[in-house]
């Protein structure tokens, strides 16, 4: 038998309808293993709609959230200098413009 493959939001809906009609309803009429019905529950509990993703686990998705939170710092300091360098070329200019007259 050929192995099947759900998408993410046919496994929310899976899970959606398990919870509203009964799990073992629900398990027969997709033909699934309460043990695939278990892990896909777990997986939306613990990490939820990202834990969906191929091979996301809990330490993938942390570290993905710990590089999110410093390339957010990383592009405010850039914006930072960004501006700093603004403000000196603009009062280099105010002072050459003074020693022109």
């Amino acid at each position: 038998m050929e192995k099947r493959k759900f998408t993410k939001e046919e496994k929310l809906q899976i899970l959606k309808e398990a919870s509203l009609q009964g799990i073992q309803a629900t398990l027969d009429k997709h033909g699934l293993y309460p043990t695939t019905y278990s892990s896909w529950k777990k997986k939306l509990e613990t990490m939820g709609e990202a834990g969906f993703r191929h091979g996301m686990t809990p330490e993938h998705l942390k570290e993905i959230r710990r590089l999110e939170k410093e390339n957010e710092q990383l592009k405010l300091l850039l914006a930072e200098k960004e501006l700093e360098g603004r403000l000196k070329d603009e009062l280099l200019k105010k002072q050459h413009a003074w020693a022109k007259k």
